[in-house]
């Protein structure tokens, strides 16, 4: 404690010195600034933006994705320091963390992945299809299914991934690599199963109850009768 203290009296001294020569300067500027204000300043920028055919957003020249519902409608953008408010129908649809710098993108495949589904073949040209392979598992099995069925691979992919935006990414995940192991080419119905089956919840089990041997009782009989004669 008395390191800290003589720290602390340390800064002060330090402190008082430098700004020994600044009182003046600070003295004048004082006379010219005006009270706080009594409200704290809202410093949030807010923005209109339509949402794009690709279920994306342009703010502050990056891209962000949003739930492929909101495409083609207005939303109001709150800018924070730090995340991205997304309103609609005054309430918040999504809170996104802010992105720095531009031309940057963040795209959560969970949005975007209905749209995807319902046009198939706009996946193979989609921009930031790189995004939609959340583990290295689940590009392997997209290679996977390309050399297995060629364009059609596509459709059974995003069919896969709806499975895990709507369940689990991770027993999506496990169900892939297990076939993959197995040098086996993933599908549909066999992640379905996996992940239907991992959710089942466990079967309610009653006490174990040992069974009872009855036996035990007439040799309590026994020794009845012989403390009775």
């Amino acid at each position: 404690m008395a390191v800290r203290r003589d720290y602390g009296e340390f800064l002060a001294t330090t402190l008082s010195q430098l700004n020994s020569g600044r009182k003046k300067r600070l003295d004048e500027e004082l006379k010219l600034l005006r009270r706080l204000p009594a409200v704290r300043l809202d410093g949030t920028k807010r923005l209109k933006v339509r949402v794009g055919p690709g279920s994306t957003i342009r703010v502050l020249h990056n891209v962000y994705s949003v739930h492929s519902r909101m495409i083609g409608e207005v939303v109001d953008v709150r800018v924070h320091a730090e995340k991205l408010e997304v309103w609609y129908a005054q309430r918040i649809v999504e809170t996104l963390p802010r992105l720095r710098g531009r031309k940057q993108h963040r795209i959560d495949y969970s949005h975007v992945v209905d749209w995807l589904v319902r046009k198939p073949g706009a996946f193979r040209n989609y921009r930031y299809r790189e995004e939609l392979f959340p583990t290295s598992c689940f590009k392997l099995a997209y290679d996977t299914l390309v050399e297995k069925h060629g364009e059609r691979a596509d459709k059974e992919y995003l069919k896969i991934l709806m499975i895990s935006a709507r369940e689990s990414e991770t027993l999506v995940s496990n169900s892939l690599g297990l076939v993959l192991n197995a040098e086996q080419t993933p599908t549909f119905q066999e992640v379905a199963e996996y992940v239907a089956y991992e959710l089942q919840p466990d079967p309610i089990r009653g006490p174990l109850i040992n069974e009872v041997d009855l036996s035990r009782y007439d040799s309590l009989l026994e020794i009845d009768d012989e403390e009775a004669a």
